[in-house]
């Protein structure tokens, strides 16, 4: 406990000595943003609010023309949501289960991630909830599948159910009939487990292929690139073969996937690096090239040299510029592509739920955002749908945003909050 007094000490010193020699009022953010040089941390910033959740009727702030109701509550950490045909909503229960810390920063970190309640012991299972009368609340709530290892990301083809855990990509059998998976499942893919522990899952069109974002161990490679083998990538399982692949590289910690109709791309949401500022680099959004290289660890934002790690000139020749930055250390998780229509005043584009900063002077992210897109890029500025979550003096979070996805009627938006252990839905207001 002393040992982590002193290291919290230090961090709120680094903090207020940010505050003095001022830190960046604007945000990094657009296909073309402007991003502050880097400033190296000696002591990395940790700055997390305390979790609260919602109480006496408090709710997310809604944009104009919008509403904001409670799915499903009474959750343990829900962190990523799948919608089935027949309308069944999945939501995934977990959370980061850290190793004993190695040093001081370590120390730092967890004692700052428990505050935000983001590490601890791990529910570990799959819960399905249905809203029978169509109400937009879930009256029913069932366990779908448990003794998971971290799950995450999921995928329905056919009658096969595809589990992201955090070491590997899991099938199922699943019955039509009675809604329900049968046997213990298995093991098609092995993922190395700790670092970045999130697994998300996308099936193509057809149902021929699953993505699967594995993010990096480390910050920048801190344990060499050998410990980072097969990681900060996308990869592609063939679901005939049971072969997989890395499709795209470089992508430190990429999360949410999503395809984009028009030109059928494949587009993600990336958390850059930490300990070069607030808003250096910024997390972004992006279209997913096959064989693509983004940069990871050697550079940031195209050709940008993060001089912190070992350099290859021919890695860094290679690195694609993201297509759209999304501010720095936004934790932008969740994404899905919302189609014209299905919330008033908004048209088409990408919605993303941004989990929010642990690691700036200034608290960013926190909100649930609109991206409008045309012809199959990004076309303005980013738009809040949901904000509210961080009180304004920055000292509490009462949720944080994490997956989203359309609902059942394709008329809402539903959206995982793990710290306050709900799924909300957002419709016409």
């Amino acid at each position: 406990m002393e040992l982590i007094a002193k290291a919290t000490a230090v961090v709120g010193g680094a903090v207020a000595l940010l505050r003095r020699i001022g830190a960046p009022t604007h945000q990094a953010v657009g296909a073309t943003p402007q991003i502050p040089d880097a400033r190296k941390q000696g002591i990395m910033t940790l700055k997390m609010p305390i979790a609260m959740g919602w109480k006496d009727g408090h709710l997310p702030t809604c944009a104009p023309g919008l509403r904001v109701n409670a799915f499903a509550t009474g959750l343990e950490h829900p962190r990523w949501i799948e919608v089935l045909p027949n309308g069944d909503v999945l939501v995934a229960e977990s959370k980061e289960q850290s190793g004993p810390p190695k040093t001081l920063m370590d120390h730092a970190a967890q004692a700052t991630m428990r505050r935000a309640k983001a590490i601890g012991d791990s529910a570990n299972r799959v819960t399905v909830f249905r809203d029978a009368d169509g109400d937009g609340t879930a009256e029913i709530r069932e366990v779908f599948v448990e003794n998971q290892n971290q799950p995450f990301g999921m995928a329905l083809i056919g009658t096969r159910f595809y589990l992201g855990n955090t070491d590997g990509i899991v099938v199922f059998d699943y019955d039509e009939a009675t809604r329900s998976l049968s046997g213990a499942g298995k093991r098609l893919v092995e993922f190395k487990a700790h670092g970045h522990w999130t697994r998300s899952l996308l099936a193509n069109a057809d149902g021929t292929k699953i993505y699967a974002g594995v993010g990096s161990l480390s910050n920048i490679g801190d344990q060499g690139m050998e410990a980072e083998q097969g990681r900060a990538a996308i990869w592609e399982l063939d679901v005939e073969t049971g072969k997989a692949r890395i499709f795209a590289s470089g992508l430190r910690n990429a999360v949410g996937m999503a395809w984009e109709p028009t030109t059928g791309v494949l587009w993600t949401v990336v958390n850059e690096r930490d300990g070069l500022g607030d808003e250096t680099p910024p997390d972004y959004l992006t279209s997913v090239k096959d064989g693509g290289f983004y940069g990871w660890p050697y550079c940031y934002w195209g050709a940008t040299v993060d001089d912190r790690v070992p350099q290859d000139a021919a890695m860094v020749a290679k690195a694609l510029t993201p297509d759209y930055a999304l501010g720095g250390h936004t934790a932008s998780l969740g994404l899905c592509w919302m189609p014209e229509g299905t919330l008033p005043g908004f048209g088409e584009g990408m919605v993303i739920g941004q989990h929010g900063s642990w690691n700036r002077s200034r608290l960013s992210g926190y909100k649930l955002i609109f991206v409008p897109f045309r012809n199959g890029a990004p076309d303005g500025a980013p738009r809040d749908i949901l904000s509210g979550f961080l009180s304004e003096d920055e000292k509490i979070a009462y949720g944080r945003p994490v997956g989203v996805t359309i609902g059942p009627d394709r008329k809402s938006l539903l959206m995982a909050d793990d710290v306050g252990d709900v799924i909300w839905r957002v419709s016409a207001g």
